[in-house]
């Protein structure tokens, strides 16, 4: 007898379609996991390299994190949180880094927008014609590293600006000449001090229109800001020859106590660029959370693929016992056949993962999710691990089909070969019922809680019924072939046998129904998930809205548009909105986080709010609303454990720790903002100070033209609505990755046990069925197993998302039909095609 190697060598040269479709599912298996794990390492080691701060050695600037500590001892993990909004630090510690050992000079650094007039200038003031109207200010100390120079005139004073070349020369402005500027300060006239050429590196991430920038005073820069007294960062410049690290060292020393974090290299980037910090957490998501799920799903899938092709040849194993084989060289010959085939799957399959992962970074960053700047960081880690996980997938995955033919009697052998089993081992049903009763724990679970809870036990609710499905899979099965089967009685006799077929061959029928069962269970939750929060928030979002005019401006509207607004002739009210977030801590012990909640800051009254917007209050009145009193959406309140009357503690978007009052819990905060607070309370805490929104009661339109664009509340949804397409693309693409490799897997699953039939085919032809009739069974074969797959998938992304959305929106999930079809359309279509395809191949020889 050949050696266990030898004969794995001889399995995979004649039984090429059985291996093949266990090289494509290890294949698709390693492409998932590499994909994510490039997204999970680049999340963890993402860098930006500095520009603005490119020429300064050292830069000192507040942690732009907030932490949730838990456990403690050996198990205390401490998780950081990026902050909304930029962290500023004291400007006066430009003083004491300046005397550091080692420093030449420290410069405060500040950063802002500020608005051109639009036609409120005094007279004799120039209005700058800056396209979209906004500017990028910054001190002028910050030309001592940006390489900006003057080209003609002197530095700022009070009161005075220097503006770059392309913008004076736009405006026809000269040195002695005023302009009208809107600051967060309100709208000033500044003297035109002088004119600069501005450096690359204030240039490099400029967020004003067409490179448009500004330079003001540093004494003035801070309050021009909105936050009076502080800066974005410290830049030290060190003495000539004197080293990096070295002077970091002394100027961490010079700031001890302040809270200030010392940089260098390309830890300067994430200084200057924030949504680094956003971006990783968004890789981190997909990568490591998505990723893991996906993991498991291809694992999952795999595993079946493998035990199905083991399976499959469960007669040869019975004769080879029946020869002399020992079980030993049963298990090494399934070992063998693991090792020729799912290293070379693994290497195949992470060379499409790479492309995967590097589209999917790409659109990331065409959406804005991910800075230009980050690279994709790809190693021999993530690939390394694809390949292992699949090599040990197809080992678990043999080793566990082939156990039981390896050591069982060779005539018993002979004997389960011939016939299916009508029983699945104990542990495995055991198993199966225990995955199933967690499933409908976790749903109850869900069902009770709310928000960010009811989405996380909602995870584990497909989770558990989907391993249910896998591991009950012949008993669930057979129970719907005979249930679904029942139809099919009365559809002739070919239907008749296909109904018999799914019965008697339980375990081939559920290892093609578990891959559409996977595809349909993830598509739905994932894509309904979005559709029901998006159509929830858009319903409260049109009903909540009672303004007749909405008034809103990309650049930001001016910081007096709510007075503006109020004095024109019929308008009884006016309110500025400031769409922020804050954090909200949730949770308690292991389960404590950071809840990131949509913030609106109020310019107004609790009372003028109710004109124009109706949030639904459930308790408490907006009436109370001011400094120190908030109110907040009955979902956080919920998961806050929190009330009317409650000291809710929560960190503004710029990290400082509050703890205001609940005046009011509301029902329509996923429409328009979870928490609500005056405007007051938010100054100095994010980095502009100009409303986004402008409600106005009465009136007409016209007059409100001057501040920006005007619609009606039913624009203004439709528009809110198109903000939402990153969450909805997100959540479509991984929907697309997860349901189209388990219709692949689906797919490959039933091509292979279709020709695995191909001795049962063509005895079917040769007792007197003719071609189409057999093509006629297969289709109702088919049809049976993509019917069951929709069913059961359906149930448990109902089983899901019901509970889910009841608290997280209170209502039901909404699933648009035409989406839903094309779900269904598609998996009928693949089992059709699946079946057809193949077996027209195999019957031709019959024919």
């Amino acid at each position: 007898m050949r050696r266990p190697n030898g004969l794995a060598r001889e399995a995979v040269r004649f039984k090429p379609a059985s291996f093949a479709g266990t090289f494509l599912a290890l294949l698709m298996a390693a492409l998932i996991v590499s994909a994510c794990g490039i997204l999970l390492e680049t999340s963890l080691r993402a860098s930006v390299p500095p520009q603005r701060y490119a020429r300064a050695p050292v830069v000192a600037a507040a942690d732009q994190h907030e932490y949730v500590v838990t456990g403690s001892g050996e198990d205390r993990e401490k998780e950081a949180v990026p902050l909304p909004d930029t962290a500023r630090v004291d400007a006066g510690l430009a003083a004491k880094a300046a005397k550091a050992p080692g420093a030449a000079t420290a410069v405060p650094d500040f950063t802002f927008p500020v608005r051109a007039a639009d036609g409120g200038a005094d007279l004799g003031a120039r209005e700058l014609p800056v396209p979209g109207g906004v500017l990028t200010a910054h001190g002028w100390g910050s030309h001592t590293f940006t390489g900006t120079a003057l080209t003609t005139g002197s530095a700022p004073r009070e009161g005075e600006v220097v503006l770059d070349a392309l913008t004076a020369r736009a405006a026809k402005a000269a040195v002695g000449d005023t302009v009208a500027l809107r600051t967060a300060a309100g709208q000033r006239d500044f003297g035109v001090a002088g004119v600069a050429e501005a450096g690359a590196a204030d240039t490099a991430r400029n967020t004003g229109a067409a490179g448009a920038v500004a330079w003001f005073a540093d004494a003035q820069a801070p309050t021009l800001a909105g936050h009076p007294g502080k800066a974005d960062a410290i830049v030290v410049l060190g003495k000539d020859g004197t080293d990096a690290d070295a002077l970091a060292g002394s100027v961490k020393k010079a700031l001890t106590g302040s809270g200030a974090q010392v940089h260098t290299g390309d830890d300067r980037g994430a200084v200057e660029d924030p949504g680094l910090g956003h971006a990783k957490q968004t890789l981190f998501g997909i990568g490591g959370s998505f990723g893991g799920i996906a993991a498991v799903v291809a694992v999952f899938t795999a595993a079946g693929t493998v035990a199905l092709s083991v399976g499959q040849r469960a007669r040869e194993f019975a004769l080879l016992r029946a020869v002399g084989a020992t079980p030993r060289q049963i298990r090494r010959a399934v070992a063998s056949e693991a090792l020729l085939v799912a290293p070379l799957a693994g290497i195949a399959g992470c060379l499409p993962g790479i492309g995967l992962a590097h589209w999917w970074f790409g659109q990331l960053q065409d959406r804005g999710a991910v800075p230009q700047a980050v690279d994709p960081h790809v190693s021999g880690l993530p690939l390394l691990a694809a390949v292992g996980v699949g090599l040990l997938t197809a080992l678990g995955a043999g080793w566990a089909a082939g156990r039981r033919p390896a050591k069982i009697k060779p005539g018993q052998a002979l004997s389960e070969a011939s016939v299916e089993r009508l029983r699945p081992g104990l542990v495995r049903t055991v198993l199966g019922v225990g995955a199933l009763v967690s499933g409908a724990v976790l749903t109850g679970v869900s069902a009770r809680s709310a928000g960010a809870d009811a989405a996380g036990a909602a995870l584990g609710v497909v989770m558990c019924f989907m391993l249910a499905v896998g591991l009950l899979g012949p008993l669930v099965a057979r129970l719907c072939a005979g249930l679904f089967g029942l139809p099919l009685r009365g559809a002739g006799p070919a239907a008749q046998l296909a109904a018999a077929n799914s019965r008697t061959n339980a375990r081939r029928l559920a290892s093609a129904i578990t891959p559409i069962v996977l595809a349909m269970a993830f598509a739905s939750t994932l894509v309904f998930m979005h559709t029901s929060e998006t159509h929830a928030a858009d319903k409260q979002l049109r009903a909540g809205i009672t303004a007749d005019h909405v008034v809103t401006d990309p650049a930001g509207l001016p910081v007096d548009a709510a007075a503006r607004a109020s004095r024109a002739p019929g308008v009884e009210a006016a309110v500025g909105l400031l769409n922020t977030q804050v954090l909200v801590p949730v949770g308690s012990g292991e389960f404590k986080s950071l809840q990131g909640a949509a913030t609106q800051g109020v310019t107004g009254s609790g009372a003028e709010l109710a004109k124009v917007q109706d949030l639904d209050v459930r308790e408490g009145s907006l009436d109370q609303l001011g400094k120190g009193r908030i109110a907040v959406d009955k979902t956080l309140a919920n998961s806050a454990d929190a009330g009317v009357g409650d000291r809710l503690p929560l960190f503004l978007p710029d990290g400082t720790e509050a703890r205001p009052e609940i005046v009011a819990v509301y029902g329509r905060g996923l429409g328009l903002a979870t928490v609500t607070m005056d405007r007051a309370s938010l100054t100095g805490h994010v980095t502009s100070g100009f409303d986004s929104t402008l409600l106005v009661r009465g009136g007409s339109e016209k007059p409100l033209t001057a501040l920006g664009k005007v619609t009606d509340a039913s624009g203004y949804a439709t528009e809110r609505s198109l903000d939402a397409r990153l969450g909805a693309w997100m959540n479509n693409t991984m929907a697309a990755v997860l349901g189209g490799f388990a219709a692949v897997a689906a797919v490959n699953t039933l091509v292979m046990t279709v020709l695995d039939r191909r001795r049962e085919l063509g005895t079917l032809r040769l007792v007197g069925s003719t071609r189409r009739q057999v093509l006629t069974m297969l289709r109702w074969e088919g049809l049976l197993v993509s019917a069951v797959g929709v069913v059961l998938g359906s149930a448990i992304a109902a089983a899901t998302l019901i509970p889910m959305m009841s608290g997280t929106t209170g209502e039901a999930p909404y699933v648009p039909p035409l989406v839903y079809g094309s779900f269904v359309a598609a998996a009928g279509g693949l089992a059709l095609l699946a079946v057809t395809l193949p077996a027209r191949a195999a019957l031709r020889r019959w024919s």
